[in-house]
């Protein structure tokens, strides 16, 4: 992809439609999904002081609003269950028509290059198994795509010291070109939910490869956290990193975007925060909790990626695992959170695993699940319960795993165990047969206190739920 990069120091007009006087931003456009059942606000500019009416072809209702002096307008509509195409006809005088409108299920997702990854993949980094899907795309799925990623190909970067009205991006049909420029993960979730639910999906797509959550929060979120330098906000200096400055991926790329309901967010980031793991521990609930704030549902769903087995500054370094474990403690704490593991997906040189039909899948089970109330498979990982010492074993018990745990009958790779000199040895371990527990045990620790379970940065997964999910990486030491 070329690269065209659109700084938003100040905020944007709102786009055009047409060339009438009612103008809309560009989330509320022709091929958009709206969120079914639910009270839906669709706002813009027009005239000052004139009457701005809506009329939706779902129902035949017209709505009616008034400008301010400045010409801002804003009204709120309900809409019916899943369907269409519809239209909506805006009057203020002029007509304004937008067309190819769906009812259905809108999430929002976003975070970093794992989530930004395209279905066409990166430059010399490929998605596997795409290509079919690409080229078998046809707009009669009703799956539609909004990004401020990317336009005809070409990445758009836009970032904003402060919260902006507007932002570039647009809506798209399910086509072969659009969907080779729509993030992979975003796209995987999207057709399985649709295939699922056999209603129109819509996503909603804001990342940046490379940043920081700092960057995706709002002002007033993340100000209580005083080692955090917020005075690039206030002053003339030049943002050079937007992706490590914090508050200017939230002003320019989601602040414009929180008035579009959507039924949940999906999350993919946290290899950029490696360095500042513990802080991330606090930041997480905020920037959640801010989330909710702005689109004014207090558990509107959140399900994230646990990052994935990479080197980073070694294969046996923990900074990655100390990043997973804050995010597993990350679910814990966010009410109607749901995290996905990536223990099998990881690869110890590319960052971008090329894998991303797991990932969207899982988040799919998670959503299937905890949003919309299904049964029957599985959907949350195995995690880390409590631990029994017995002579010269740990007994581990998990959470998530009432019919046990897979492999049975063979050795697990990537177990350790530390008596009280706090030394690590790699570890035998084996599933019970009559339990969901594991026995851990090493010849060269008579005494263990200590065990730890895929706790490097790069490790391959080898304990799973019968339905397949990868076990949270965990230690039971705070060492």
């Amino acid at each position: 992809m070329k690269y065209l990069i659109s700084f938003l120091f100040l905020a944007l007009a709102f786009s055009m439609k047409s060339e009438a006087k009612v103008t809309l931003p560009s989330i509320l456009g022709d091929n958009m999904v709206l969120q079914q059942q639910a009270e839906v606000k669709l706002w813009g500019k027009a005239r000052p002081n004139a009457t701005v009416t809506v009329k939706t072809s779902w129902n035949g209702q017209t709505y009616k609003s008034s400008s301010d002096g400045k010409g801002g307008w804003s009204l709120t509509v309900s809409t019916p269950v899943a369907g269409g195409p519809y239209k909506i006809i805006f009057n203020d005088g002029e007509l304004l028509t937008l067309q190819n409108v769906l009812i259905g299920e809108v999430w929002f997702c976003s975070g970093q290059s794992n989530m930004e990854m395209p279905m066409g993949g990166f430059d010399r980094q490929p998605v596997r198994g795409t290509n079919d899907i690409i080229a078998k795309a046809k707009p009669s799925t009703p799956i539609r795509m909004y990004t401020t990623d990317s336009k005809d190909g070409r990445w758009v970067r836009q970032f904003s010291k402060t919260p902006v009205e507007d932002c570039q991006g647009e809506w798209l049909e399910n086509t072969p070109v659009n969907v080779s420029h729509i993030s992979a993960v975003s796209y995987y979730f999207a057709r399985y939910i649709q295939e699922v639910l056999e209603v129109p999906v819509g996503i909603v797509v804001s990342t940046w490869g490379g940043s920081r959550i700092e960057a995706w929060m709002s002002r007033e979120s993340i100000k209580p956290f005083s080692s955090i330098d917020l005075s690039i906000l206030d002053n003339d200096a030049e943002v050079k990193n937007p992706t490590a400055t914090p508050c200017v991926l939230y002003n320019g790329k989601i602040a414009p975007l929180t008035n579009f309901a959507v039924r949940g967010f999906l999350w993919y980031q946290g290899e950029s925060n490696r360095d500042n793991a513990d802080l991330y521990q606090s930041l997480m609930p905020a920037f959640v909790a801010d989330l909710r704030a702005k689109w004014g549902r207090g558990e509107l769903p959140f399900y994230f990626v646990q990052i994935a087995p990479f080197d980073y500054e070694g294969a046996d370094g923990t900074s990655a695992a100390r990043l997973r474990e804050v995010q597993l403690q990350n679910m814990k704490d966010i009410p109607n959170s749901g995290m996905v593991t990536t223990m099998d997906v990881g690869h110890p040189v590319f960052i971008h695993p090329v894998d991303k039909e797991t990932v969207g899948n899982r988040l799919a089970y998670w959503a299937l699940a905890q949003t919309y109330g299904m049964k029957g498979f599985g959907y949350a990982p195995p995690v880390y319960k409590s631990m029994e010492i017995q002579e010269n074993k740990i007994y581990i018990n998990f959470d998530n795993a009432q019919r046990g745990l897979s492999p049975m009958w063979t050795s697990l790779k990537g177990f350790e165990i530390a008596g009280e000199d706090k030394v690590f040895y790699p570890a035998f371990a084996e599933i019970e047969t009559t339990t969901a527990r594991l026995a851990v045990s090493s010849d060269k620790v008579p005494h263990p206190v200590a065990v730890r379970y895929a706790y490097k940065n790069y490790v391959e997964a080898s304990i799973f739920s019968i339905h397949g999910i990868p076990a949270a990486p965990f230690r039971t030491d705070n060492w």
